[in-house]
């Protein structure tokens, strides 16, 4: 009952009446056109440009004037940009993309910071008819080579300091015009390298005032995000600009946007919440946004809620879990009072969880479930109806979800199977790139299959069980194990490697490898530190194995898949199954 008087506060109070405030009924008369398209503004021509239903509409509508993105540096900065200069700044990057000639659905990889100008040049880039495909700043070369090549890039925005840590294989990349150079406030002293283009001598070159934006339709190529399988390379999501329209109405209904909100999102846009809702989603509803360059901090973040007023704050499981980990002490030395909605996203929220959120901030944490196939938010748990603790919420109005059998037939409350949605919903994704079989497969019996697994309750409420396949979840961000093997065996001690999700209680797994040797190379812990060096140089910190383990033998099938499974079963001493299969068996 603690949430239900929780959430009845809330309502009573007429600065705090949530959006979605009948969710029954309006589930039952919810129609995709009336509720959803219908108000964006669209662009002169019949198209649809996802920047201009971020920026420029509210300036032209007259709230030019309203903040749009106070940034807040690591060392102290603050910058603030009204949604005016937002647009100005961002027809200007426009200007500075089409005088390179950018093409229609040419893809721009933007490799920063958290900085302005990564926000500027992305939706400069949209406004130009480009596709951006934001990746982490903390990426090794590998993985940005990998989407690279895959994608096959035409522009490179990027800071020196990132530019150095993937010089040398930026010669592979062969369909790339362009290196565009941010060197923030001068930041890096590195002379710049011949051939690459200063971003700040584009803009001042450009003209804003001449830029016309491209004439995109909804069904143009806009965002591109790549995300892990574990049978191979990641795959390239490909969404279009009709995705703005789902992240406009999950802002406003699931996150409870409010156009005089200030919001917090502590994701990167090298992941998709850090696009979907840590651009689209908030500036199409208007609010004020605010930037954090830094990282992870409890103290941090909580002096950053407190001196901004921030409203609503949408994170990470993990980061919840970290703050817990901090206690409660550090949040009452701050004062939480302006917020009035916290929402979380990337794997499921434990119980305890909620109920800490409950206990210290006064509200419960509402968890949400949704994909980077997806787009946008698919089920939550609205400010308007209880919270059930551990549970993923109800699905969004305008969207179909079911658990289905082996069949791919629909199961009865209560039964575990396979989360699968009805396809058709705005932000769904278009394709994978150029792996159109890979992108068939996840459509069975008119059912999108999400690769999870959940189950029902009586009410409605969808329970995460566990993904099906064996991609990791390490703190929100999905790794795919063969890119993890991949990298350990290009060092020439590594014969063969098979890489599990080993459980973690702060980051949900964690990613643990085991290796087979080469001939004249012995285990110990001076080659587990090196391979460990060696995948953190070529991965990322957060990708690269927290534990690497020597074996003798790698369980392998007849045919010669590693069995992961088996893996994971020796690791967590859980039964091994059927092992009928196993090669030395």
């Amino acid at each position: 009952m603690e949430f239900d008087q929780i959430n009845k506060t809330a309502v009573t109070d007429p600065a705090k009446r949530p959006n979605l405030e009948d969710y029954a009924s309006i589930r039952a008369n919810f129609d995709w056109w009336r509720d959803a398209f219908e108000k964006m503004d669209w662009l002169a021509g019949g198209g649809l440009n996802n920047a201009y239903e971020a920026v420029d509409r509210h300036v032209a509508h007259g709230h030019g004037d309203k903040l749009a993105m106070i940034w807040l540096g690591k060392n102290g900065e603050e910058e603030r940009y009204t949604y005016a200069e937002f647009k100005h700044e961002s027809d200007r990057f426009g200007a500075v993309m089409q005088n390179l000639g950018i093409g229609l659905g040419d893809r721009v990889f933007i490799f920063m910071d958290r900085l302005p100008e990564l926000y500027i040049a992305a939706m400069g880039i949209l406004k130009a008819g480009g596709v951006i495909a934001p990746l982490f700043s903390a990426f090794g070369p590998d993985p940005v080579r990998d989407r690279m090549l895959d994608a096959g890039a035409k522009y490179l925005v990027t800071s020196p300091d990132l530019r150095a840590k993937i010089s040398e294989m930026l010669p592979d990349i062969k369909t790339l015009k362009n290196v565009i150079i941010v060197n923030k406030d001068g930041r890096s002293d590195d002379p710049p390298v011949e051939g690459d283009l200063d971003y700040y001598e584009l803009m001042s070159a450009a003209d804003p005032d001449s830029f016309t934006m491209a004439e995109t339709t909804q069904y143009d190529f806009a965002i591109m995000h790549y995300t892990s399988g574990s049978t191979g390379k990641p795959k390239g999501v490909l969404h279009r600009h009709q995705a703005v329209i789902q992240q406009w109405i999950t802002g406003h209904w699931a996150l409870d946007f409010k156009f005089d909100d200030v919001y917090f999102c502590t994701a990167d846009p090298g992941w998709v919440t850090g696009t979907s809702y840590g651009m689209m989603a908030p500036w199409t509803n208007g609010v004020t946004q605010i930037i954090y360059e830094g990282g992870f901090s409890a103290s941090g973040w909580y002096k950053v809620i407190q001196d901004y007023d921030v409203t609503v704050w949408y994170t990470a499981p993990t980061a919840v879990r970290l703050l817990m980990r901090a206690g409660g002490d550090v949040v009452d030395q701050y004062d939480m009072s302006s917020l009035r909605f916290i929402g979380s996203v990337g794997e499921p929220l434990n119980p305890e969880a909620v109920v800490w959120g409950n206990r210290h901030f006064n509200m419960p944490i509402h968890d949400n479930w949704w994909q980077t196939e997806t787009g946008a938010i698919m089920c939550a748990n609205y400010p308007s109806m209880a919270v059930r603790p551990g549970s993923m919420g109800r699905p969004f109005p305008g969207i179909t979800m079911g658990v289905l059998d082996d069949q791919f037939n629909e199961m009865a409350p209560g039964s575990a199977g396979s989360l699968a949605v009805r396809p058709g919903w705005p932000s769904m994704m278009y394709t994978y790139w150029q792996q159109d079989e890979m992108y068939n497969s996840r459509f069975k019996k008119g059912w999108y299959i999400t690769g999870d697994q959940a189950s029902i309750d009586e009410d409605g409420y969808f329970w995460f069980q566990g993904r099906a396949d064996d991609v990791i979840n390490t703190a929100g961000h999905l790794v795919g194990p063969f890119e993890v093997e991949s990298a350990l065996i290009e060092h020439e001690a590594v014969a063969e490697a098979g890489v599990i999700g080993k459980p973690d209680p702060i980051a949900m797994e964690v990613v643990k490898a085991f290796v087979t040797l080469n001939p004249g190379h012995e285990a110990g812990p001076q080659l587990r530190r090196e391979l460990m060096r060696f995948a953190r140089d070529r991965l990322s910190a957060g990708v690269a194995p927290r534990e690497i383990d020597f074996i003798d033998i790698m369980p392998k099938t007849r045919s010669g898949k590693i069995m992961r499974r088996l893996l994971k079963a020796r690791e967590l001493g859980l039964p091994e199954g059927d092992t009928s299969t196993l090669e030395d068996d």
